[in-house]
């Protein structure tokens, strides 16, 4: 079973690359690319997803093409950070669809929020309605992304 990155070998390491550039490459091309035939490849995939380093597939949309090209990002401080705040704070921000990120921040803010959405009138909506209604929030600031220079996962 692998445990750890430390016990991932080169093979293991071309096949989560190469899933994350192109989730939708065949397994029999994904073989070819990484030097093994496709028995062992399958095997190896499995592997990796059940020790948890391959979470899932899935399309990957560009939200331009959406129309949500307004991004913001959201600094939100609370007003109690004992961890049944941080809970309840947390499982909330996980029914906001335009909540795209949520991180927890070791700052002088507690969350850092990035928030899609199709303009700025829709943010405000949300800012309104949604993120400053969330539980413990006491402050929020905005920072309006002009470009995204580089997004993706790895």
């Amino acid at each position: 079973m692998i445990e750890s990155t430390a016990d991932l070998d080169d093979f293991d390491r071309a096949i989560l690359e190469t899933l994350a550039a192109e989730g939708r490459i065949s397994v029999t091309d994904l073989a070819r690319r990484i030097g093994l035939s496709k028995t062992p490849t399958q095997a190896r995939m499995r592997r990796l997803e059940a020790a948890g380093f391959i979470k899932g597939y899935r399309a990957i949309l560009d939200p331009l093409r959406l129309g949500l090209d307004h991004v913001a990002f959201v600094e939100v401080r609370l007003d109690d950070t004992r961890e049944s705040a941080l809970e309840a704070f947390n499982a909330a921000v996980a029914t906001i669809p335009e909540i795209e990120q949520c991180h927890m921040m070791a700052a002088s803010f507690d969350y850092l929020l990035k928030v899609r959405v199709r303009d700025m009138n829709a943010y405000r909506t949300v800012l309104a309605e949604k993120i400053s209604r969330l539980p413990h929030v006491a402050s929020t600031s905005t920072f309006v992304a002009m470009q995204a220079v580089k997004e993706g996962m790895l």
